[in-house]
């Protein structure tokens, strides 16, 4: 189903039949900061599985990314987060970067590369943000991408045309972006920029 939230005001309403998807083990399409994400809730593992196969992802190679709520919902699924690192991810969250943390044993093996590492999202977006919340769990991030041009989609109505029969819900929050986050490998202690995207890398360091 195409589900229309508004980004200003999600309705509490259509928010919670989301997140009572997400507990039955569904997976939905919704709108961030960037690009359009596909996702469940992390603990359901057998629609990871299904996500990873959709999109044709190598999860030994992956690093895949999760959607928190904020800061203080982060540090839940990491181990601990150097100052300088945190200092940093004080100054852009929520925005479009994604951050790869040294994951911690919440997080399931399943999500985790071989380094045991995650990426995190807090995206500026106040509907995923919102569901995420409202489920107390991270979300699986993974950018909704055309199999035949390889382009990301941003129109709602042409994303639940594509994958409305695959997934249960595809989330109407507008037009989305068509550049994806910017992607900083933290491991080091440091925030080491690996892939440029949308953000002001300034606010790094």
């Amino acid at each position: 189903m195409l589900l229309k939230i508004y980004p200003e005001n999600p309705n509490p309403r259509a928010i919670r039949q989301v997140v009572e998807c997400l507990q039955d083990g569904g997976v939905i399409i919704y709108p961030t900061d960037t690009i359009y994400g596909i996702g469940c809730d992390i603990f359901k593992a057998k629609s990871a599985e299904n996500i990873i196969h959709l999109q044709k992802l190598n999860k030994k190679k992956s690093t895949l990314s999760i959607i928190c709520h904020d800061l203080s919902h982060l540090s839940d699924f990491t181990r601990p987060i150097p100052n300088p690192v945190f200092k940093a991810m004080k100054r852009s969250l929520p925005g479009p970067f994604t951050f790869i943390l040294e994951a911690n044993n919440r997080v399931p093996k399943l999500l985790q590369s071989n380094r045991k590492t995650v990426g995190i999202r807090v995206p500026d977006n106040t509907i995923c943000r919102e569901i995420v919340r409202v489920l107390d769990h991270p979300i699986l991030s993974t950018s909704v991408k055309d199999d035949d041009t390889k382009e990301y989609i941003s129109e709602p109505e042409l994303i639940h045309e594509k994958y409305g029969h695959w997934v249960d819900i595809v989330i109407d929050g507008g037009y989305g972006d068509t550049m994806h986050s910017t992607i900083v490998d933290c491991t080091s202690g440091v925030c080491d920029v690996i892939r440029n995207g949308k953000g002001d890398t300034n606010l790094l360091y």
